[in-house]
């Protein structure tokens, strides 16, 4: 018996604009609204918008906020229990990298083996007062892990899922005077956001500079309730509806991991490219999954992969070189750069500009490394 398809609340803006909807991650999203090549460009040219309502925002709170703001209360939000605590021993990275308010850090969630539950992105508001973003497909195991480790563990937070937001991100060289256009109250307290920063408009509505697309822009978070009428409002000041096909070759060509492909459960940040988001800086911060990193000696990693024929590389696809074998974990076309583009995990030593093959319907082809990411800023970069 099959389970119905979760809807944003723009769900039915998508099907008046005659998207092509498919499930991901159990939700009925957009793949595109007509020519994805078309919004793909938009995006790197002008602007773009993607419904992104289907990923979970979570506030995490000190169980002491509400009762009392008094220093001894602050005091004991910031202590051994606190929310500061609880997000140093859940996440890979370093929170104590936070401390000045509306700023960001992304992160892995790990296990105690080390692969990874979720990548997210965690603000820092105030000491009793953050909040993460996770991923649609992982959201449930995300809260029940959350959960888990703050019973067992004793922290004094409150997870709150927040299913009464939705979120559109606003990408591209003109988004932000689209989205200023479109809110111009906005613009006073967005203009001078630097990049990883959110502010709070009002009490439910955050903007933030942040995106998955390579380009300057801003994540939108607001009341599920209002979201229809600023999708609208942005539509008439000529920003582009993006479905999750741009979504994915923008990712790709900006060098951007995807969970479930470049990392999961079994795959750990080490060989995932993602090294540099697993902080080891403070020797006496034992988060979830350090010990069985500190023990792991990486023999792979991730590399950007350029196609020298025609031909699309797709993931699973198999690799080999002068170092040994390897697997495609993410690749398409570039609209951008016109060649086929991927992200592969090989042998570690495997350099820029080493070449390598990749088996595509039994055939080798030739392809070679390069650094990533392979487009950032409408420019191509390899």
């Amino acid at each position: 018996m099959s389970t119905a398809l979760k809807h944003t609340p723009l769900h039915s803006a998508h099907l008046q604009a005659g998207a092509k909807m498919v499930d991901f991650g159990g939700w009925d999203m957009p793949v595109s609204y007509g020519s994805q090549i078309e919004e793909h460009h938009t995006v790197r040219r002008a602007a773009g918008m993607f419904d992104v309502s289907h990923m979970l925002n979570v506030d995490v709170r000190g169980k002491v906020a509400a009762a009392s703001t008094s220093a001894e209360a602050q005091d004991a939000a910031t202590g051994e229990q606190g929310v500061r605590a609880f997000l140093s021993r859940l996440l890979a990275n370093d929170v104590a990298k936070l401390t000045v308010p509306g700023k960001a850090l992304y992160a892995c969630m790990l296990k105690p083996d080390g692969g990874v539950i979720d990548d997210l992105i965690v603000y820092f508001f105030d000491e009793t007062n953050w909040r993460l973003v996770v991923n649609a497909g992982t959201a449930d195991k995300d809260i029940a892990w959350m959960q888990q480790v703050a019973r067992d563990e004793g922290f004094e937070v409150q997870i709150e899922p927040r299913r009464d937001l939705a979120m559109i991100a606003v990408q591209g060289p003109q988004a932000r005077e689209k989205l200023w256009a479109a809110r111009p109250h906005w613009k006073a307290p967005t203009e001078q956001l630097a990049a990883f920063n959110g502010v709070y408009i009002d009490a439910d509505t955050l903007v933030a500079r942040t995106g998955y697309t390579g380009e300057d822009g801003f994540e939108v978070v607001l009341p599920a309730t209002q979201v229809g009428a600023f999708w609208d409002d942005l539509v008439s000041q000529g920003v582009l509806p993006c479905g999750l096909g741009a979504r994915d070759t923008l990712r790709l060509e900006a060098g951007m991991n995807l969970y479930g492909q470049e990392m999961n459960e079994q795959v750990n940040p080490l060989i995932s490219g993602l090294s540099w988001t697993v902080s080891f800086k403070n020797p006496d911060r034992r988060f979830i999954g350090r010990d069985a990193l500190e023990a792991i000696t990486p023999d792979q990693t991730l590399v950007g992969i350029k196609l020298l024929e025609r031909g699309v590389m797709r993931a699973h696809m198999k690799l080999r070189s002068a170092q040994g074998d390897g697997e495609l974990t993410s690749g398409s076309m570039s609209p951008t750069m016109g060649v086929s583009i991927g992200m592969a995990r090989v042998p570690l030593g495997l350099q820029p500009g080493d070449a390598v093959e990749v088996e595509m319907r039994g055939k080798w082809m030739p392809a070679e490394v390069v650094k990533m990411p392979f487009v950032r800023n409408g420019k191509i970069s390899v």
